[in-house]
């Protein structure tokens, strides 16, 4: 049975996700719509998809099952609300939403309308992130102790400059946290669990936004481990994400999305070969996703998820983690002290 996709938004995500839903037998992008006509007009001759300047008219062509949604993050709730009282499924760019609240208000729509929301959250499904959380969840590290995501990227002023919505508290959220540094914090919440506390520092040292460009934070764990977390697009001329996982019983290291170390008391014999059809992100230097490889597999497993009832790989409820803790590490860095969360 033949999955007909549309496509919401028309840059470089956008792009990204119709070349990744192209790559999948069984699955036809059949509409796109996007406030640039250029942009919009190219996706769709691509694809062979109609073109559409207006969401009503987008939502309501037909066959259309799934729409994927690349617009400006603030206005991701909306536009899904819109999809799911239309009875479509739904996958959102990260992040869900800017707020905690829209996003249950989303969670709310979606039940009621029994459709599926998921979150391109594509690092949960790379062959060595898979690893390292079953190492995780087998507590091959033992007692989680300390968790370092260090997300030290570039963008150059023009990033900001030429687009209407970045770096913007309105549609980005935030800046280098929200945006940049989200991947992070969901693997982070993913792979040691939720935090309990927040204390948190932010500040605009490169780029002439009204956001940060420039975050760190100190995590504390609900299972007693501690973290730091460093997110930036202020770091020239960028670096490769790195992400450090220790407990008692060992440590691994991820970077680009590689696992470049795992060092364990107890050592079995497979090392840390990574992932060897990986192909390196850029993302420390370039927006521009050249590789959908990624997004296909987001995409095929949602694909599953619709067709057999269970949750995709990152459903909305796991989607709102990562907001909630953004949302708290902005409270923290504008109060000055710890913040506490709530759920």
């Amino acid at each position: 049975m033949t999955l007909h996709v549309g496509i919401l938004g028309a840059g470089n995500i956008s792009d990204t996700h119709a070349r990744a839903a192209q790559e999948i037998p069984g699955v036809e992008v059949v509409a796109v719509c996007g406030t640039n006509a250029e942009k919009t007009s190219a996706i769709a001759r691509r694809t062979g998809a109609v073109a559409y300047d207006d969401l009503a008219g987008f939502l309501d062509h037909r066959p259309m099952d799934i729409v994927a949604i690349g617009s400006p993050s603030g206005l991701h709730a909306e536009q899904a609300t819109a999809a799911v009282r239309r009875g479509l499924h739904v996958l959102v760019e990260k992040p869900l939403d800017i707020t905690a609240a829209r996003v249950d208000a989303l969670i709310a729509e979606a039940n009621s309308a029994q459709v599926q929301v998921g979150v391109f959250f594509q690092d949960r499904l790379r062959p060595d992130i898979v690893r390292i959380k079953k190492i995780v969840s087998e507590q091959r590290l033992g007692t989680p102790v300390l968790a370092s995501g260090r997300v030290k990227w570039y963008r150059p002023p023009d990033y900001y400059a030429k687009s209407r919505w970045r770096g913007t508290w309105a549609l980005d959220g935030g800046g280098a946290l929200m945006n940049q540094g989200i991947h992070t914090v969901d693997l982070l919440l993913w792979l040691f669990g939720p935090v309990a506390r927040v204390t948190a520092r932010t500040a605009t040292r490169v780029h002439k936004i009204e956001v940060e460009d420039t975050a760190v934070a100190l995590l504390e764990f609900e299972n007693g481990a501690l973290g730091t977390l460093e997110a930036a697009t202020s770091i020239y001329p960028g670096y490769a994400r790195r992400l450090e996982l220790t407990g008692s019983e060992g440590t691994l290291i991820l970077e680009d999305d590689r696992l470049t170390s795992l060092a364990l008391k107890n050592s079995s014999p497979d090392g840390p070969d990574g992932d060897a059809g990986a192909i390196p992100t850029h993302s420390s230097s370039s927006p521009v996703v050249a590789d959908a490889s990624a997004h296909r597999r987001v995409i095929e497993d949602f694909i599953n998820a619709i067709r057999t009832g269970r949750p995709p790989a990152c459903d909305a409820r796991e989607g709102r983690k990562g907001v909630e803790l953004v949302e708290a590490i902005y409270r923290s860095a504008r109060t000055g002290g710890a913040v506490a969360l709530t759920t």
